[in-house]
């Protein structure tokens, strides 16, 4: 009588990754991975599956819905891709159109010119009890010095007529205003916000906000711009 001979029992060899183990690392699936090489992936597992342990068809049905996820998930990287460079362009036109317009930034200087009175904006989300109003020029020393009284919650413009403590004309040139606010006994220096001429606009890439290069040597997101003049 013959004695049936024992079969070793069968083993995967290590060279081969399913691909369910293929999914579970990342960084070994290619984005740029398509439907075919899906395919001779899925066609190779078959062909090397362990015959007395075959894969379920529920698993091959779960690595077809990874697959048709991580194809949906590319597409959708790609298009987003897309979108985020289209948008980078239209700021960048919109920012160009700004360029020779003023637009309101903090501590930015003012240019005197001729004489005429120019203009600043400072907050006061409280109030005041009573404010002052500093006016240095462009090598830091003190020309004029405004006092005010009490002042109600809000935006307060504050107007320079370009004329010194002595009453006496400035010269052309820039300026820069310093505002003091006096609330409940507690000094506090809130940013004024002045109209700066537009110079020139910069991204350093699509993800990155559109700068507006200003007057003083600023450069302020366009975000944060909240008043343009002409």
């Amino acid at each position: 009588m013959l004695t049936p001979v024992e079969k070793a029992p069968f083993s995967m060899p290590t060279s081969l990754l399913t691909s369910a183990a293929v999914a579970a690392k990342p960084k070994a699936v290619s984005t740029g991975a398509s439907q075919q090489d899906f395919l001779k992936l899925f066609t190779t597992q078959l062909q090397n599956q362990n015959p007395l342990d075959p894969t379920k068809n529920e698993a091959f049905v779960a690595q077809l819905a990874q697959f048709s996820q991580l194809e949906a998930t590319t597409n959708m990287a790609t298009q987003l891709t897309s979108f985020v460079s289209s948008m980078s362009a239209d700021r960048m036109l919109t920012g160009t159109g700004l360029i020779g317009k003023k637009v309101a930034v903090d501590g930015a200087p003012v240019l005197m010119s001729g004489g005429q009175p120019v203009q600043g904006v400072v907050t006061l989300p409280a109030g005041a009890d009573g404010m002052t109003l500093q006016v240095f020029d462009n090598q830091g020393n003190l020309v004029r010095q405004q006092i005010a009284g009490a002042q109600p919650p809000g935006a307060l413009t504050l107007t320079w007529d370009g004329l010194d403590s002595n009453g006496a004309a400035v010269a052309d040139g820039t300026y820069r205003f310093n505002a003091i606010v006096n609330s409940g006994g507690v000094s506090s220096n809130p940013p004024v916000q002045t109209l700066a001429t537009v110079r020139s606009v910069s991204q350093a890439d699509a993800a990155s906000p559109l700068m507006l290069q200003v007057d003083g040597g600023l450069s302020v997101p366009l975000s944060t711009v909240t008043r343009i003049g002409g």
